[in-house]
């Protein structure tokens, strides 16, 4: 007696990029795995200089009080997008209004209405941070976007997010300070020099 072919017509249908996404989460451990712009992307874990520059950055985030009654200054929190149906990114900080865990979306993501301020401190991929991000965060009416680019020794903080870019852009470079609106809860000037070299690789 021979066996007949079972047939399985959902076998063809691609799995939702979410599941994908998870799945490779799970595989590799460390890695930030994202959709932006209905495409998945993996950056590897983050290098020591990424850490020692992201944790320098939290520092006057929470001597000017932002992790408090009003606002919580928070590592690595998702941020659903509007961009497409799964789209979503992991900010490496943000500062979101205190009641942020009444706004969960969908697989661990909170409402973009909740974030004041999202910050990128860039690796290999720092033209995503300062393209495609750029666009995904715009998008979502994200107020304020800074993004620490080591490759380049710069500070960018863009604000007045419409349609797909912000109206404003700042390049700030070591020497100089960089003012935050106040719109993120409080007043909060950044040392660039001292930001670029707490991101810089020791030789």
């Amino acid at each position: 007696m021979s066996a007949a072919a079972v047939e399985h017509p959902c076998d063809d249908e691609p799995e939702p990029m979410l599941v994908t996404a998870n799945r490779l989460m799970g595989q590799l451990p460390g890695h930030r795995v994202e959709i932006i712009g209905g495409v998945i992307t993996v950056a590897p874990p983050p290098d020591g200089p990424h850490a020692n520059a992201l944790t320098t950055l939290m520092i006057p985030f929470l001597a000017a009080g932002l992790h408090g009654e009003e606002t919580r200054v928070l590592q690595a929190i998702g941020l659903w997008l509007p961009g497409g149906p799964e789209d979503y990114a992991i900010p490496d900080l943000a500062v979101v209004d205190a009641d942020f865990d009444e706004h969960l979306v969908e697989n661990n993501c909170y409402d973009p209405a909740v974030f004041r301020l999202v910050l990128e401190v860039t690796s290999g991929n720092y033209k995503s941070d300062l393209r495609h991000k750029v666009s995904a965060y715009a998008e979502a009416k994200v107020p304020v976007y800074v993004v620490l680019d080591r490759r380049h020794g710069r500070l960018h903080v863009l604000t007045e997010p419409t349609g797909c870019t912000y109206d404003s852009h700042e390049v700030y470079a070591p020497g100089q300070s960089a003012e935050l609106p106040p719109s993120i809860g409080a007043d909060l000037t950044l040392d660039v020099a001292e930001l670029v070299e707490a991101g810089r690789p020791r030789t």
